[in-house]
């Protein structure tokens, strides 16, 4: 588990941001308290999932830091409805070392990033303002309409079908869709994708870009184990090869 307070550091620059904090550790939460504050950032914390789901309603936050291992209602069930009524808010999930079920559905259920327990603070904390950044600064895609295989993305509707059939993307996975669209063919790196698309300096690792990649293939490939469209580049990162760009169309 982390530990609670790491060094203190000079309040920072940034814009103050609502961080709502759902988990029922008390170390952890002090912790995360403590140093969220440091950055200028207004606080809330539920001890539960009920109350979690409750205060994201009321509170309109800027973020949710949220455990998916909670009292009355785990994580995934917030994360669910909060979804289900059409929320939009940025969610950071912890979950258990070593559970990559857990990983693979909250990110299935919409949430935008995880973190592995134990971590470390500043860690966290960068994964946070990252997210808050593109939130603020959502990416720019000058291509209107791309198509591969049975797969049509259209950014001037923000809709993606396959066969015709609505294919219902989490805002992570349609944002990382369009920058493999937006390269023509060419490959891009993972650490590209961390800073295009999850906002992270080249210095943060993460292997939630092959998460999100593997839902893409699960979503939009004929058969996901064997990819025609969206590739593996080895040591390298990512491709789309798709059949047929069509620009400003």
């Amino acid at each position: 588990m982390a530990t609670a307070v790491e060094q203190v550091r000079e309040p920072s620059r940034r814009r103050m941001a609502k961080v709502l904090v759902i988990e029922d550790n008390a170390d952890l939460v002090f912790g995360l308290r403590a140093n969220l504050k440091i950055e200028g950032h207004d606080v809330i914390v539920a001890e539960d999932g009920e109350r979690g789901l409750r205060l994201a309603r009321e509170t309109a936050p800027d973020i949710i830091i949220l455990d998916l291992m909670l009292p009355e209602i785990d994580g995934f069930r917030v994360l669910r409805e909060l979804r289900g009524e059409g929320s939009s808010v940025p969610v950071l999930i912890l979950t258990a070392r070593d559970e990559e079920a857990d990983k693979v559905l909250g990110l299935r259920l919409g949430a935008d990033d995880y973190v592995t327990k134990p971590f470390g603070v500043l860690e966290l904390l960068s994964r946070v303002e990252a997210l808050l950044r593109r939130t603020q600064q959502p990416p720019e895609d000058h291509r209107s309409l791309v198509m591969f295989g049975a797969v049509r993305v259209d950014r001037g509707s923000h809709s993606v079908t396959r066969g015709g059939v609505p294919v219902s993307l989490t805002p992570k996975e349609y944002d990382l869709l369009l920058a493999l669209c937006a390269r023509d063919g060419g490959v891009v790196s993972r650490a590209d994708l961390l800073q295009e698309v999850w906002g992270y300096d080249r210095a943060v690792w993460s292997r939630t870009v092959d998460t999100h990649i593997g839902e893409l293939r699960r979503k939009l490939e004929d058969d996901p184990a064997n990819p025609r469209h969206i590739l593996t580049v080895h040591k390298v990162g990512y491709k789309l090869t798709p059949d047929e760009s069509l620009a400003n169309h």
